[in-house]
């Protein structure tokens, strides 16, 4: 061996020796894993990403717009703008009747994202344990790991519609370990919707055992014959809940990166401490588009869900009729169809759907232990780019399905 190439050895060794173990413990987002294989493929038809089609309504747009012309490009409140807090606890009283203190249990943050992983932070002591339903989002096992917490997903299954249940969170409930219970419903991948009473339930149960819920409702306008329950908005749920929503689903609004976080106010300041230190503040034009988009008309969100509704309806028929049994999603806007009939993992089934079909979904195993057998399909896209899409699976499907 050279010297230099002892050298390169040494400090190769050295770099590694110098990860944090909670970043090797992560997994790389299956969702994104996909997004990078397709970028540079053409023709491909992509139900891979959850991000709706449409462009974020004209009124957004331009009350955005305007407060940049008018050179609105400062920084905010770490909290956010006294405005959009308002307008948020309107809107949360109107809507599920939940009365929170915009000057104190309201904070505005950089996306969901960034409001789960300041909710993890600013409850979890290391060893602390947290709840989760599997398969759930992707970022629900890393943003527990990243706060030195240590998940505990509990299965759920098809033949239960993918809700989890009180009984079987109570059975995981650790003495003096368990810390919260984090829900993500309507869900993603599966497109379940929780009903109230189980909801109920579980609220029972975790002001019995003295848990905080963190419950992420970002899907909660994309719901399809039933209605959301807010789980905040349960009898004395408020102060045991973390409710963390935002815009980017709903008001097509991906790109803003505009969430929130309502909680007891001393959990929200804990957040906001968090806060401070890292992203600051939201965008002044974010914040300035939320706003509008709250008090602006809502027939945009209702037209959009209308639309979602029709695909949902077609995906759904489409991946049953090609032999993909698949559960009848009833929020957001994803079909997870089994794929056991071809005999292969979840991971070959969509780089081969994708190599030889070019139609990308996202392995269920990138959700948990228990999507495997199972694939994402996103249907926030073109309902002629979901048609073609089941034909060319139609035709993947027939070629390797098992007798």
């Amino acid at each position: 061996m050279t010297i230099r190439t002892r050298t390169q050895t040494r400090v190769s060794q050295h770099r590694k020796q110098h990860i944090a173990e909670r970043a090797n413990k992560l997994s790389p987002s299956g969702i994104r894993k996909f997004f990078d294989l397709l970028s540079g493929m053409e023709g491909v038809i992509s139900l891979g990403v959850g991000e709706p089609d449409f462009p974020t309504p004209w009124h957004i747009r331009e009350a955005a717009i305007e407060s940049i012309e008018k050179g609105q490009t400062m920084y905010t409140s770490n909290s956010g703008t006294p405005e959009l807090r308002k307008e948020l606890a309107r809107h949360l009283m109107s809507y599920y009747g939940v009365d929170y203190d915009p000057t104190s249990e309201i904070l505005i943050t950089v996306g969901v994202s960034e409001a789960l992983d300041l909710a993890m932070r600013a409850i979890l002591d290391p060893g602390d344990e947290v709840i989760h339903p599997d398969p759930s989002f992707v970022a629900y096992n890393s943003s527990i790991i990243l706060a030195e917490g240590i998940p505990v997903a509990i299965p759920t299954y098809e033949k239960t519609n993918f809700e989890i249940s009180a009984s079987d969170i109570e059975k995981c409930v650790t003495r003096n370990k368990t810390r919260a219970i984090l829900l993500g419903y309507p869900s993603n991948p599966t497109g379940a919707v929780m009903s109230r009473q189980k909801l109920v339930n579980i609220a029972e149960l975790a002001q019995r055992r003295n848990l905080t819920v963190i419950s992420d409702e970002i899907y909660a306008k994309l719901v399809y014959g039933m209605e959301h329950t807010c789980f905040a908005a349960l009898p004395g749920m408020k102060d045991h809940t973390i409710l963390l929503g935002g815009f980017s689903k709903a008001y097509a609004m991906t790109g803003w990166r505009v969430g929130y976080a309502a909680a007891p106010k001393e959990i929200i300041a804990a957040m906001t401490k968090i806060h401070q230190y890292t992203m600051m503040c939201a965008s002044t034009m974010g914040q300035v588009a939320a706003l509008e988009a709250l008090r602006g008309d809502q027939d945009c969100v209702k037209e959009m869900v209308e639309d979602y509704n029709r695909r949902r309806l077609v995906i759904v028929k489409g991946l049953c009729d090609i032999g993909l049994s698949c559960f009848e999603p009833k929020g957001a806007f994803y079909a997870f169809p089994s794929i056991r009939c071809t005999g292969m993992s979840s991971e070959e089934f969509a780089e081969r759907l994708l190599a030889e079909e070019k139609v990308a979904v996202v392995p269920g195993s990138a959700f948990g232990d228990c999507g495997e057998g199972y694939v994402r399909c996103c249907y926030a896209t073109a309902l002629e780019d979901i048609e073609e899409a089941l034909k060319r699976m139609k035709r993947f499907v027939n070629k390797y399905r098992k007798a």
